[in-house]
């Protein structure tokens, strides 16, 4: 056995009391003339209180052609019972009967009705409901219309479309505009408030957008294009503006106004054609009479004469002038008549006098002089190493001043002089066997010390143009042990020091010899 559906009590149905006996109420009011018995009383009351209040801002949310959102609040009172959803009731207009719209109570505050025919109007209502029944309901203002719903056109230009649109003669214009509008809103373009040539203009408008195609576009085809949007007395408009553009025409009466120096002055007048939009300005080229190959002077250049420079000398040019605008330059170009032959200037050259540098140097020692010790009976001798400019012919020797050498001053290089002392020993009344071992250099004096009276106390070298290198003090003395380099046989061999420096005899007497 199926369960009949679930049916709310119409809140306008009043509550009745418990089931009794005619026979107990008739004794009932015997006994208590005044009303019902108190415990009648109560159940009514207790009844009243499970009930919950009535819920609160019904409104509709929102409406279509074939669906209506209704929402609302929570009662305030949900009763003692507590709540257990909401009934959702409809009415159509003409009718007295309130039709369920969900089988069972639902717990939510918002709910949308479907699947609605157009033209449907009717009122709704809903009631809180708990366990002891439906409470009271709350009823919409006005009643809800289905009917269509218009939304008005709407057009949506393209970025790169809301600024001028530039194309170049030959190419193809397309121009997709969408929009919105439902229903599907009515199209119609127009040419500078004109209606399009059809056989030059095809227009195609689906559901979404509308599409302006022209195969081959000319400069006549440039303008303004308006597409017009209209539904139901609503109304939409865009405008898209087309150039059409081309090369422009060449320069005309390019002149050549004068010519001095490495200049040349030139003036033109603008292009009578501009190819439909502003020049960017003229490009100038310059070409040689001998190689015919043709160099840019100036681009871009916006006004209508110039002065070009820097020519060479003892050529001649001629010149040729383009005009530019967004396409490029012209096809063509305007040239000059005559040539601009640039003389060639007779500078003539003035080498500058040659002044010759003074390279005379004054005289002096590139290796320092160091002082000499000698040994009575034997010889002694100085090197000097002079430098001076210019150079002395000949190699005059130099003058020594303080004491005349034994041998003089020769020369064994470019400035390289060599002079020699000999050293006597000194006369004694009587000659002693060390004084003579000394004087044949045997063995170490061990004597007093003697000085030979012809060794000189100071020495001087001295160039033969009298330029005094520099002074030597020199004493040479005989007798004494020397301190400083060991004695050869024709003179010093530089720097040491030796512990001994005895000679047998007749090492002596070759130095004497080789003295003689």
């Amino acid at each position: 056995m199926s369960q009949a559906p679930w049916r709310p009590r119409p809140p306008s149905q009043p509550l009745q009391s418990p089931a009794r006996h005619p026979q107990q109420a008739s004794d009932d009011r015997k006994i208590h003339p005044g009303g019902p018995p108190m415990w009648s009383r109560g159940v009514c009351l207790c009844v009243c209180q499970d009930l919950p209040g009535a819920p609160l801002l019904l409104a509709v949310e929102d409406v279509s052609d074939s669906s209506v959102t209704v929402s609302w609040e929570p009662p305030e009172t949900l009763g003692r019972l507590g709540l257990q959803g909401y009934v959702l009731e409809l009415r159509r207009e003409g009718a007295s009967e309130w039709v369920p719209v969900n089988a069972r109570p639902v717990m939510v505050t918002q709910q949308t009705l479907r699947n609605l025919a157009l033209g449907d109007k009717f009122l709704l209502r809903v009631a809180a409901v708990s366990s002891a029944g439906a409470g009271p309901a709350v009823v919409l203002d006005q009643p809800v219309h289905i009917q269509k719903i218009v939304e008005a056109p709407k057009i949506r230009v393209p970025r790169h479309l809301r600024q001028t649109y530039i194309r170049q003669v030959g190419e193809t214009v397309n121009l997709q505009i969408p929009f919105q509008g439902n229903p599907k809103p009515k199209a119609s373009w127009t040419h500078n408030g004109h209606s399009l040539d059809t056989q030059r203009v095809s227009v195609r408008t689906g559901a979404q957008d509308s599409i302006l195609f022209i195969r081959s576009a000319q400069r006549s085809d440039s303008g303004c294009y308006e597409l017009t949007m209209q539904l139901e007395g609503l109304e939409a408009k865009a405008a898209i503006n087309i150039l059409v553009i081309e090369k422009p025409g060449a320069p005309s009466s390019l002149r050549l106004l004068d010519v001095w120096g490495c200049n040349a002055a030139l003036e033109w007048t603008p292009p009578q054609d501009t190819g439909n939009t502003e020049l960017l300005g003229y490009t100038v080229q310059k070409a040689d009479k001998k190689t015919g190959q043709w160099f840019t002077v100036l681009e871009r250049y916006h006004p209508t004469s110039c002065i070009i420079s820097d020519l060479i000398g003892g050529n001649s040019y001629s010149f040729r002038v383009f005009s530019e605008n967004l396409c490029g330059l012209s096809a063509s170009a305007a040239s000059t008549k005559e040539l601009a032959h640039i003389q060639k200037a007779g500078n003539v050259a003035k080498p500058k006098g040659f002044v010759e540098r003074d390279f005379s140097e004054a005289p002096s020692f590139t290796q320092p002089l160091a002082d000499h010790t000698s040994t009575p009976g034997y010889s002694t001798q100085l090197f000097c190493s002079v430098r001076a400019s210019p150079k002395r012919s000949g190699n005059p020797a130099p003058s020594i001043l303080g004491s005349t050498p034994a041998r003089p001053s020769t020369c064994s290089g470019k400035h390289l002089w060599t002079a020699g002392w000999r050293s006597k020993p000194q006369p004694h009344t009587e000659e002693l066997p060390e004084e003579a071992a000394i004087r044949r250099g045997c063995h170490r004096p061990k004597g007093p010390e003697s000085s030979s009276p012809d060794a000189p106390d100071a020495m001087s070298i001295v160039t033969a143009d009298g330029c005094a290198l520099r002074s030597l003090p020199s004493s040479l003395p005989q007798g004494l042990e020397p301190k400083g380099p060991r004695p050869g046989l024709l003179g010093t061999r530089g720097p040491g020091s030796y512990p001994d420096w005895s000679y047998p005899c007749r090492e002596w007497r070759r130095g004497q010899e080789a003295l003689k």
